[in-house]
């Protein structure tokens, strides 16, 4: 197929032509004039040039058609939608300014509002489908948590074992789990000790050597304690002994060695030599961490015994030893004026004495000297009560040079009283240079800080002690 021509170049060439002779006929005119024969056939090409013109248009925009007839086909669908959404979007112009100057409101202010109630509206949706999203895990949650034992049925017997154990299984587990149990208990360790025992034949003597003791647990605030220990026999307790107190340490070293006399060695056979470890405590009862016992019995008591021992727990509230109560009472001494005042504060844990399961409880208090006794003065009386209040305070004259010589003793006595027959005493505790343990800690500390009151509790002691002894 030949190429179209151009309409326009056919155009342009036939007007330049009738240009030219327009021209020709100018030059010519000077000497004849035109005949009117030349215009009209003039007149007459020009007509058909441009007819000529009109028809090679008209055929050059139809070949342009059928040559773009199908751009024209992927184009119309488009156009259509540009046409029908013209008229839509003049429609909905022209409601939306009429809506405006119904309300009176600018038609930028009519837009912003309904931005407004969308993005309201599409908050809202979103809360209430993350409610619903929420609602519908815990939904899951829960159903995971049953079990449709039907179900596990179905799904044979091997399954059905691991949801539902065998009984036997079940009695070996809980077997299992009570030696745990019982080892877990035995597990919580208190410490040990290193003692030392020589038994001399000659003079029925028993020498025993506190020596050590390692990984006590800590008992104080800090994480520490403040161990001692104290040595005694069993049945009678007739004489009773204390070691030093360690200041802030879980692993002590003593290094004290005390005697029992006159302990024959048939005697002895029937005794039980304790070492019972406490933690100090000045404004408080002294808490007992464990106890070592040991039967004289079992050791050979021909040869040095020397030996480490787990300690064990107290058999029984507070162990044997604070079975007749505790008394806390400050001492205050001024060297100059040469004044020794006792206040004695409370008693806690008394022994009961009467038959209802109470006592009457009173505190005697007697300075004495070189055995004998110089002064004594009382508290008050407390009716029906195991755990008496005192705070009363009692004051001595005792010349410096006497404490100094270490001649003057204080002996605090818990008495019960009673008004038809005599009063019983519960227990007792001694201070002075002659004392040990704590009573020799606190009488110690209360001439190295003249002119304040040091206060401390106390374990009572046997009051029958001395007079066996």
């Amino acid at each position: 197929m030949a190429p179209p021509a151009d309409p326009l170049g056919v155009l342009v060439r036939q007007l330049t032509r009738m240009k030219r002779a327009d021209e020709g006929e100018e030059e010519e005119s000077p000497a004849a004039t035109a005949p009117a024969t030349a215009s009209a056939s003039a007149t007459a090409a020009v007509k058909e040039a441009v007819k000529s013109a009109a028809k090679a248009v008209k055929e050059a925009v139809t070949t342009a058609a059928t040559a773009a007839a199908g751009e024209g086909r992927e184009s119309t669908s488009e156009g259509e939608g540009e046409s029908t959404a013209s008229p839509t979007k003049e429609g909905a112009e022209k409601a939306v300014e009429d809506l405006a100057k119904e309300m009176g409101i600018p038609t930028w202010g009519l837009v912003a509002i309904g931005i407004a109630i969308i993005l309201v509206l599409g908050i809202c949706g979103c809360c209430i489908r993350r409610c619903f999203r929420k609602r519908r895990s815990k939904d899951g949650k829960k159903g995971m948590k049953g079990v449709d034992l039907k179900s596990v049925q179905l799904l044979g017997s091997a399954y059905k074992e691991k949801v539902q154990p065998d009984m036997e299984e079940l009695t070996e587990n809980a077997d299992e789990g009570a030696d745990e149990a019982e080892s877990k208990h035995s597990e919580v360790k208190l410490g040990k000790l290193q003692f030392k025992l020589e038994y001399d034949f000659n003079s029925n003597s028993l020498s025993v050597t506190v020596i050590q003791a390692e990984e006590l647990p800590a008992l104080d605030m800090g994480g520490t304690s403040d161990p001692y220990v104290k040595v005694y026999l069993l049945p009678d307790k007739k004489k009773k002994f204390e070691t030093k107190v360690h200041r802030k340490t879980l692993n002590p070293v003593f290094n004290e060695t005390f005697v029992f006399k006159q302990v024959p060695y048939a005697d002895a056979m029937n005794k039980t030599l304790v070492f019972a470890i406490f933690d100090f405590d000045r404004f408080s009862k002294h808490d007992q961490i464990g106890e070592v016992k040991v039967p004289l019995c079992q050791v050979d008591l021909a040869q040095t015994i020397e030996e480490w021992r787990e300690l064990q727990s107290v058999e029984g509230e507070g162990g044997q030893d604070n079975k007749l109560g505790d008394i806390c009472f400050s001492l205050r001494y001024v060297p100059t004026a040469g004044k020794l005042t006792v206040v004695i504060l409370e008693a806690k844990n008394l022994k009961k004495m009467d038959v209802g399961g109470l006592s009457d409880p009173y505190v005697k208090i007697a300075l004495m000297q070189n055995g004998k006794r110089l002064k004594k003065k009382k508290t008050s009386i407390k009716k029906c009560t195991l755990n008496p209040y005192y705070n009363e305070s009692f004051t001595f004259e005792v010349p410096f040079e006497q404490i100094q010589a270490g001649k003057v003793q204080l002996v605090v006595t818990v008495v019960d009283y009673d008004r038809i027959g005599t009063s019983e005493p519960i227990g007792k505790c001694c201070l002075g240079y002659n004392a040990n343990g704590t009573e020799l800690r606190h009488w110690t500390d209360m001439l190295a800080s003249p002119r304040r009151p040091i206060a401390q509790w106390h374990t009572l002691k046997d009051p029958e002690d001395e007079k066996k002894d």
